[in-house]
């Protein structure tokens, strides 16, 4: 059972990484966002390209605002819940199944 613990444990560390990052990449498209960016510049096509995938299906569910885009905000809130309920779920469950307490 301990293996499977541990697969788990290190997938939740991998996901963590990886949802932490991201949430730098929309914080910085939304700062950038807010400057008029040149967009040849190799790293504002990153960021654009990593992040309005996600991006414009959340703005295509938000109601029209005028010039104010939401998106990033939810994106981050949708991140910041996975971090503290889907990550901490896989911890408790690596935990329980490694040293088999709670219940």
């Amino acid at each position: 059972m301990f293996v499977i613990a541990n697969l788990l444990n290190a997938l939740a560390y991998v996901l963590n990484f990886g949802l932490t990052i991201y949430m730098y990449i929309v914080i910085a498209r939304a700062i950038i966002s807010w400057v008029n960016p040149d967009p040849y510049n190799p790293i504002v096509s990153f960021l654009v390209r990593v992040t309005d995938p996600v991006l414009d299906r959340v703005r295509r569910m938000l109601p029209d605002l005028g010039g104010l885009d939401l998106s990033p905000l939810i994106v981050l809130l949708a991140i910041f819940f996975m971090q503290k309920f889907v990550i901490a779920t896989l911890f408790e469950l690596a935990n329980r199944l490694k040293y088999g307490i709670g219940g």
